[in-house]
């Protein structure tokens, strides 16, 4: 990640008013990735590593319909997920750590996906980016997964100034209010996917703007065509 210009920090205040305008647009947010259970989910989010979700998703339909469990993922063996999931990048590296953390679950858990971060982490292909999406999605847990789009937004618009991932991450835990904590994560991911763009940030729709520290704040698009003589 790009290490962020530094901005000064909004206040609580600032930030209570931006969650609090999320939860006006959007009470109830959700991820983009299709999943079945917490294994695949587990497995949508190790695919989803610089790969589009709407990627992973085209790749997995077919593939969690056939191994919807550790015991099928490994049944179908490493090349037979590699066949199912050519299309996203890395996919070779990917398929062959689906396969090892489908083994562990069966050999260490149960066949289970375990609840516990540390255990997670211990996991073939999964950070505590990977952990924290399962950890929200499925257990309901708190937590902040940091990837590019957060990152930047906690950046840019003040809520978390921070030079890693983990320093966002440790400082929104800090600023978002507890009844906002849950849904945090996918609010920030979603409005950095489609609003808070890297190259262009769509300011002119932005419901957070007035509290966001970025400047100069991009125009509409109207104002910038080149003006006729």
């Amino acid at each position: 990640m790009v290490p962020p210009k530094k901005v000064k920090a909004l206040s609580r205040a600032d930030a209570e008013a931006i969650f609090s305008r999320f939860h006006e647009i959007e009470p109830e947010p959700r991820g983009e990735l299709d999943y079945v259970n917490a294994f695949t989910l587990l497995v949508a989010v190790v695919l989803s590593a610089q790969a589009t979700d709407a990627g992973v998703n085209k790749a997995t339909k077919k593939l969690f319909a056939l191994a919807p469990s550790p015991a099928a993922m490994v049944a179908l063996g490493v090349e037979g997920i590699e066949d199912h999931i050519k299309t996203i990048g890395l996919f070779r590296g990917k398929a062959r750590n689906v396969f090892a953390l489908s083994q562990i679950l069966i050999d260490q858990h149960g066949g289970e996906v375990p609840e516990a971060r540390d255990a997670l982490e211990a996991l073939p292909g999964v950070g505590r980016k990977t952990a924290n999406v399962v950890l929200n999605i499925w257990f309901k847990q708190p937590t902040i997964a940091v990837d590019t789009h957060l990152f930047r937004v906690g950046n840019r618009t003040g809520l978390a100034p921070g030079k890693t991932p983990l320093e966002v991450e440790k400082a929104l835990h800090k600023k978002v209010p507890a009844r906002f904590m849950l849904h945090a994560h996918h609010w920030l991911i979603l409005h950095g996917r489609y609003i808070c763009k890297a190259r262009k940030p769509e300011c002119w729709r932005c419901p957070i703007a007035q509290w966001c520290r970025f400047e100069p704040k991009t125009p509409p698009p109207n104002t910038l065509l080149p003006k006729h003589v």
